[in-house]
């Protein structure tokens, strides 16, 4: 039985996450007061719940060691990444996972559950500086100067024991597979649900925070990604942007025709995606019964896509339409351009064939026979 357990309160509709130990029954002060902070400096509700399992699979692992945080503060510098290198592996091997339940954890999870310990860490020595400070937390400083001789401080983490990063292996679904998945469906709001992250692109956070009240412009085919703190089913834009999506002339007729199909359930209620049987009726519709409803249509159909997949479709689809890059990042969401391209399917002929294209217009480019 494991001896920690991350556990939430609702207090005026806000989630807050907090550990409890199960022996004793009592809250574990100092992580929990991380995790208070955090959902008071607006992080994201996904970002806060994240701490709290990374932080709850630390103590197991201190746990294991019979350590505690004073105790690694206090470890010198090699103990310190030794420990830290451990706790990845211990992750890897599947330890932080209930009995019978273990699953693959690829690298850049473990990494990102350490870097969240990491923060907590920090946070622990600006509340107590008797806890200690990591070591392996420590930078060091070099001095470089630029071209032009201008001085900048270069920083250095001095942990160097992170995983190695696998790239995500995640394709992007192909139209074969929404056109069946479209039939398969037994009701227009999952088939509309799959139309709007085909055609907009938009994470499923974001398009299950889509309120047809206010954030549905009728008169041009526009939906609407709008940062909100207070949605119902957790939902929430990312990186707390806005942006806009077109719609094509028939999803908008259909997304028409739902929202009559629906009408007497949607009248009480400002969020487009809902419910639509049991006793959750009418109540906003959450990611994890969107999941649930794509295993159902991979039972039926042997079809594995996500919503993560329909938005690499968007993204590939637009590219081969000639949109620029800038339009699909932007259309996308992305901070970085860089993210934008892991989406696209460029593969090595379509490098090799363009650039063939390219020397064949400009061939005398370097002016190489001359040089002959």
């Amino acid at each position: 039985m494991r001896r920690y357990a991350v556990e939430t309160i609702v207090d005026e509709n806000v989630k807050y996450y907090f550990i409890r130990d199960c022996e004793t029954l009592e809250i574990v002060l100092l992580p929990s007061k991380y995790l208070k902070h955090k959902t008071k400096s607006n992080r994201s509700p996904n970002t806060v719940k994240r701490s709290a399992f990374s932080i709850c699979y630390y103590l197991e692992y201190l746990e294991e060691l019979s350590l505690d945080i004073p105790q690694v503060c206090g470890l010198d510098f090699e103990k310190q990444s030794d420990h830290f290198v451990g706790f990845l592996h211990w992750l890897k091997a599947g330890n932080h996972t209930q009995e019978n339940k273990i699953r693959t954890i690829n690298n850049g999870t473990c990494n990102a559950y350490l870097e969240d310990v990491f923060r907590f860490y920090l946070f622990a020595e600006a509340q107590d500086i008797r806890i200690g400070s990591l070591k392996v937390l420590s930078y060091s400083y070099h001095m470089a100067v630029n071209a032009v001789g201008v001085q900048k401080k270069l920083r250095y983490q001095s942990f160097k024991g992170y995983l190695q990063a696998e790239e995500r292996d995640v394709r992007p679904a192909e139209q074969e597979e929404i056109l069946t998945l479209l039939k398969t469906c037994t009701n227009c709001r999952d088939q509309l649900l799959l139309l709007l992250l085909a055609e907009t692109g938009f994470r499923i956070g974001e398009l299950l925070g889509v309120r047809y009240t206010h954030d549905i412009d009728y008169t041009h085919h526009m939906v609407g990604v709008y940062f909100r703190e207070d949605n119902d089913n957790d939902a929430r834009a990312k990186n707390a942007e806005y942006r806009k999506a077109k719609i094509s002339q028939d999803t908008y007729e259909f997304l028409m025709y739902y929202l009559a199909e629906y009408r007497e359930l949607l009248q009480h209620q400002s969020y487009l995606f809902i419910n639509i049987t049991g006793k959750t009726a009418g109540q906003p519709l959450k990611a994890d019964s969107v999941y649930d409803m794509l295993k159902r249509m991979e039972k039926k159909t042997s079809i594995d896509l996500t919503p993560h997949m329909l938005r690499r479709y968007f993204a590939n689809m637009r590219r081969k339409a000639g949109w620029r890059l800038e339009m699909i990042q932007q259309a996308l969401g992305h901070k970085h351009i860089g993210t934008t391209i892991r989406y696209l399917n460029i593969v090595d002929d379509e490098l090799i064939e363009a650039s063939q294209e390219f020397y064949a217009k400009h061939s005398a480019l370097y002016g190489v026979k001359e040089l002959l």
